[in-house]
């Protein structure tokens, strides 16, 4: 009986691969249960072999744990799949540098033991003494001026910091790249552009200190998480700065317009609340916020190269914000890609090891690549 109710339970978390989580709390669980879905896979393994002797519900149990291992084996299936895709786009989108790519966007192995690497450490510096705004700088890599990434976190505008997921930070420092991760003015006080403001001002601060923190002024690249993905995204076009070479949006809301009148499920999150909070109100009381902070209207053919990722199993941010801000740039013909991952929920970055954390990480490093060439 134990073991028929773990694989019951297994089984509907299995569905978490599939479909989009249907509260808050297994949002989360959604997390671990698609990017450790081997684990899982294991785990539903082990109680399989552990049943086979047994008759009492053995029907049951191995119907329902062969269904629960196919959905726990589909993320990394898809992935392999994607993976050749990845590879291929690579050396045929002209956003791409045309040069052979030696390391594989997928490795099993990584999987297992990617879980061990050093950290770089980071030094932090106010940028804006009058808010007392603060980033953190990571200078490791290669010597001389090297061109920076600056990373803008998410938490629906109102929560989150400059410490939120730094395992990309420190895998972008050691690829070569400085790398400047952000705090900003949140709401409900602070309102849309008030961020953006604020990365205009982190902007400037690492310019005029470019020869202490062997920064390359003249290119720089955004990216952010979620709400970050706005902010990034909105500043790409607003700020008009030839220095932003490109801009990488992980899951963000590109069309806040759309996003109020489609909101989502708010057994998982009161995204019309959060939206209102950080412009103002709803949308019939302050229009002209919304539409101002929709990257699918400020988009134009001067958008810097712009690289789009969003799971397609995301219960927060729907990947439809992504496909209309894409649909947005090949009508003005602005350079960009899109990386959506079928199985991937909102955050799947909390590792870097998981089907879409290597997939993603591997992506953006051959974005910067190439809108950040070497010289």
């Amino acid at each position: 009986m134990i073991r028929l109710l773990a694989i019951i339970i297994l089984f509907f978390l299995s569905l978490l691969t599939v479909f989009n989580a249907p509260t808050n709390l297994l949002w989360y669980v959604s997390i671990l249960v698609t990017e450790f879905c081997w684990i899982f896979f294991l785990i539903t393994l082990a109680l399989l072999f552990l049943a086979k002797n047994k008759k009492r519900f053995h029907l049951i149990i191995s119907i329902a744990g062969i269904a629960t291992l196919i959905f726990f084996s589909l993320p990394i299936v898809q992935a392999y799949r994607l993976s050749a895709k990845i590879t291929q786009d690579v050396h045929t989108n002209p956003l791409f540098t045309k040069k052979a790519i030696q390391t594989n966007p997928l490795r099993l192995v990584q999987m297992l033991t990617g879980y061990f690497k050093k950290q770089v450490t980071y030094q932090t510096f106010t940028y804006d003494s009058a808010l007392a705004l603060t980033l953190d700088f990571y200078a490791a890599g290669q010597a001389g001026k090297q061109p920076c990434v600056i990373v803008v976190h998410g938490g629906s505008w109102a929560g989150g910091d400059s410490q939120q997921l730094p395992e990309l930070n420190s895998e972008l420092a050691k690829a070569g790249y400085r790398v400047a991760t952000i705090n900003y003015r949140l709401a409900p006080k602070h309102l849309f552009p008030a961020p953006i403001e604020d990365l205009s001002s982190a902007i400037k601060y690492l310019k005029a200190n470019a020869d202490k923190l062997l920064i390359d002024s003249t290119r720089f690249v955004l990216l952010g998480r979620s709400a970050g993905g706005q902010i990034v995204l909105s500043a790409a076009d607003l700020l008009h700065d030839p220095s932003i070479k490109g801009v990488i949006s992980y899951y963000g809301p590109a069309d806040m317009v759309w996003g109020f009148a489609n909101p989502t499920n708010p057994l998982v999150l009161n995204s019309r609340k959060v939206m209102a909070d950080y412009l103002g109100g709803p949308y019939n009381k302050v229009p002209n916020q919304y539409i101002s902070s929709s990257a699918t209207t400020t988009a134009t053919r001067f958008t810097p190269p712009t690289l789009l990722i969003h799971g397609k199993n995301d219960p927060l941010v729907s990947y439809q914000h992504s496909e209309r801000l894409s649909a947005k740039l090949n009508n003005v013909h602005a350079s960009h890609y899109e990386l959506y991952l079928p199985w991937a929920t909102h955050g799947f970055d909390w590792t870097l090891n998981g089907p879409a954390g290597q997939l993603s990480t591997w992506t953006v490093l051959r974005f910067l690549e190439s809108v950040l060439p070497a010289g």
